[in-house]
């Protein structure tokens, strides 16, 4: 497969090409012939012009590429190792909504040959690759796996907006249906990822390596989550406590803040539902994200809490929340729990505006029936820093003041400001 690759004798597909898939498609395309496919045709004639719709990916990143784009699912027909990145997010009950998963499955298996391989890097509880994509392969295709094609599962570990820790950077973990697949796998992937390559012994491995980074990433905030909430009520700054427990060299420095995205946010719920399947209720992972799902009332309750301080009345209020995003320099809402802080302060007949230089007005209109401004207006009653662009982080207090009428009160969750009582700012931070 790899000689067959790098001859451009045969291609590979990249199915989704989102913040994952996207990059992943490129990276190979600098090496082997790519068919970048997605569902979305407004997405597909945006990359065929070498612009990025999630604005992750600049036009440099095109530049020296052998890739198609296309949104016909016929043309995947024309390639003989397929990757797919797509979505996989929960539903309103926060059950893993496999939907994206089982449509790309669809559409290769209808373009699957004998000597095929399928790769999934989308992150999914152990199991689903085998369990749940498998037999769609299976049925559409008609090959038995094994014999006929191969499977793998690689699970993606990029980071949005880190432009230290690069695909090529990150250790890419592999694994396959047996031992040739997963050197295969691993080859192939070696091309591309300086870092090196880890193969795991079973896609079941790989799989619950890549669920539980997350998990472990949610546990640790929600637990600074629920330290800043005690410590708040204790008059102590946590930003404090975290600089001074910080200097015993095995502690781990979190800190507390809205966990939203489509990742650490989502992927817990994914382990809670396979462990459910299995006759297991976890209690450590279910209470982290309850505290992180509690965080945006929180947030809205102390707001209020402080406006009453001020004998201002909530209902008369008007308010700036500043980003939107589900974390800073990207322009990627989805899972944003700063839209649930909007909501709950909308609760409260608070007059919210929302600025946010990187997000797009129309998916915001679109995703959440929210308006993004401009720009701020003034006289604002208190202002929210929730997202750690690069652009805010040089504000400084005159500028709050300028914006904020008499009794200024400016809540940053992302500790990005040293605000004291001499700055005439009622001040609060996570």
């Amino acid at each position: 497969m790899l000689n067959d690759l790098q001859q451009k004798k045969k291609q590979i597909a990249v199915v989704g090409l989102g913040y994952v898939g996207l990059p992943v498609a490129l990276e190979f395309a600098r090496q082997f012939r790519v068919i970048g496919y997605d569902i979305d045709p407004e997405r597909v004639a945006m990359l065929q012009r070498s612009e990025d719709p999630s604005q992750a990916v600049s036009l440099e990143a095109f530049h020296g590429t052998d890739i198609t784009f296309t949104a016909n699912p016929d043309d995947l027909k024309g390639a003989h190792f397929f990757v797919v990145a797509v979505p996989t997010p929960v539903d309103e009950y926060k059950v893993p909504d496999l939907k994206p998963l089982q449509r790309a499955s669809e559409a290769i298996g209808r373009a699957l040959k004998p000597g095929d391989y399928v790769i999934y890097e989308s992150t999914v509880y152990p199991g689903c690759t085998e369990d749940d994509c498998l037999p769609i392969l299976k049925k559409q295709s008609g090959l038995k796996p094994g014999r006929d094609f191969k499977l793998g599962y690689s699970p993606e570990r990029i980071n949005p907006g880190d432009k230290i820790h690069t695909l090529p950077d990150i250790l890419k973990v592999v694994s396959g249906n047996d031992e040739e697949a997963a050197q295969t796998i691993a080859e192939i992937y070696g091309k591309i990822i300086r870092a090196g390559i880890y193969i795991a012994p079973t896609i079941k491995v790989a799989e619950a390596a890549k669920v539980i980074e997350n998990v472990q990433r949610d546990l640790n905030i929600s637990l600074m989550n629920e330290l800043a909430i005690i410590f708040d009520k204790l008059g102590i700054d946590t930003q404090e406590v975290i600089r001074a427990a910080a200097t015993k060299w095995n502690f781990l420095p979190f800190t507390p803040g809205l966990v939203g995205g489509h990742c650490i946010g989502i992927d817990p719920y994914y382990l809670l539902y396979k462990a459910r399947q299995v006759g297991y209720d976890p209690q450590v992972i279910n209470s982290g994200r309850r505290i992180n799902d509690g965080m945006p009332a929180y947030v809205a309750t102390k707001l209020v809490q402080m406006l009453l301080q001020r004998e201002k009345n909530p209902r008369q209020a008007k308010v700036l929340v500043m980003g939107l995003t589900f974390k800073e320099n990207i322009a990627d809402i989805r899972n944003s729990k700063v839209a649930d802080l909007i909501r709950e302060l909308m609760k409260y007949a608070i007059n919210v505006h929302i600025v946010d230089p990187h997000a797009s007005p129309n998916e915001v209109a679109h995703e959440y029936r929210l308006t993004l401004m401009d720009k701020p207006s003034d006289q604002y009653d208190a202002v929210i820093v929730a997202v750690a662009h690069d652009e805010y982080r040089t504000l400084d207090v005159a500028y709050f003041k300028s914006l904020m009428n008499g009794s200024p009160i400016l809540l940053d969750l992302k500790a990005l400001y040293n605000v004291t009582k001499e700055d005439g700012v009622e001040y609060w931070r996570l």
